[in-house]
């Protein structure tokens, strides 16, 4: 699966919000200043191009719906970042953000839990 441009990504949170949707509708949800209605379109075809999207024609309109979920857009898109800036080494990643003075000590607390509540879940599974 390909990445995402910035553009193109834009375009795909808010199809992946809405559901499905004409280019006014996707434009509708985009900030100011709003791209061209011909921007949004050529985008929207591109993404149809890499298979992130699909169309049904009601006469001369398109109305397009995402063909990936967020969620397995976010699973391929984290595991090809992992790669490249981790080493694909999930403890690297962890131990760079957990060093950086941007993540308070809340939140950390909460990934721990989180953490902590997946081993338990994974040793359940592993004696089941």
């Amino acid at each position: 699966m390909k990445e995402l441009t910035r553009a193109e990504e834009q375009i795909m949170q808010i199809l992946w919000k809405l559901e499905k949707g004409f280019v006014k509708d996707i434009i509708e949800h985009l900030a100011e200043p709003k791209p061209a209605y011909n921007t949004v379109s050529t985008i929207v075809r591109i993404l149809e191009k890499k298979g992130f999207v699909s169309h049904k024609s009601f006469g001369n309109s398109h109305e397009y719906h995402p063909l990936i979920s967020k969620d397995e857009y976010k699973k391929t898109f984290l595991k090809s970042f992992l790669k490249r800036y981790f080493g694909d080494s999930f403890q690297e990643m962890v131990s760079f953000f957990a060093s950086e003075r941007d993540i308070g000590l809340r939140e950390l607390e909460d990934i721990r839990r989180s953490l902590a509540d997946e081993i338990h879940k994974q040793k359940a599974e592993e004696h089941d």
